[in-house]
C-alpha cells in the first residue's frame, strides 16, 4: 500500500467500507470501529441490535436486557483506553455495558460485561460533553461486578475469521 497514491488509499478504504455494509456488518459509515463490535457482540452473545437512532442501547438479549457496547482500538500499548461517551447514565439506559478492546491487527483483546451500578461507579461526569466519560482500565476491570467474558473473547476470533 506505501505504492499508491492517498487518493488510492482512500478508494481502497471506502471499497473496504461498503464490502463490510454489504455484508451487514457495519450499520453506518463511521470508523468501524464501534459498528464492528456492536455486531460481534450481537452475533456472539446471541443478542437483537436496535436501531442505530436508538438512544441509551445497542443490543437487547433474549430475556429483555439491554446491553450498552462500547468499543476501543488499540493501535498500540499505549492506547488510551477511554471509552466514547456515556450520556444519561442517571435514566437508567441499559442494564450492562459490553466493552470490547481491539489490538493493533483488530483482533479481539479483552471483552468485558459490566452492569450499570458498577459503571456508574467508576465513570466521571465531563460537562463540556454533557456525558460520563469512562476508562477501560484499573479499578474498573478489577471491579468485583466486572466480568471478562473470556469465552466471547474466543468466539469473537473465531466468528470473525473466514465468516463472509
Amino acid at each position: 500500500m506505501s505504492d499508491l497514491s492517498d487518493a488510492e488509499v482512500f478508494t481502497m478504504w471506502v471499497s473496504a467500507l461498503m464490502e463490510l455494509r454489504r455484508r451487514e456488518i457495519l450499520r453506518s459509515f463511521n470508523t468501524p470501529t464501534g459498528d464492528y463490535a456492536e455486531w460481534l457482540v450481537a452475533r456472539t452473545l446471541g443478542l437483537t441490535l436496535e436501531n442505530n437512532s436508538r438512544s441509551g442501547f445497542d443490543a437487547v438479549g433474549p430475556d429483555g436486557t439491554r446491553y450498552q457496547i462500547k468499543a476501543r482500538w488499540l493501535a498500540t500499548p499505549k492506547s488510551n483506553r477511554q471509552l466514547s461517551v456515556i450520556r444519561n447514565l442517571d435514566a437508567d439506559p441499559f442494564d450492562y455495558l459490553i466493552v470490547v478492546l481491539f489490538g493493533p491487527g483488530f483482533e479481539i483483546t479483552e471483552c468485558w460485561q459490566i452492569p450499570i451500578d458498577v459503571v456508574r461507579k467508576h465513570a466521571r461526569y465531563v460537562a463540556h460533553v454533557n456525558g460520563h466519560r469512562l476508562l477501560a482500565r484499573g479499578a474498573l476491570l478489577a471491579d468485583p461486578g466486572t466480568v471478562r467474558l473470556h469465552e466471547a473473547e474466543n468466539l469473537f476470533t473465531e466468528s470473525a475469521v473466514g465468516s463472509n
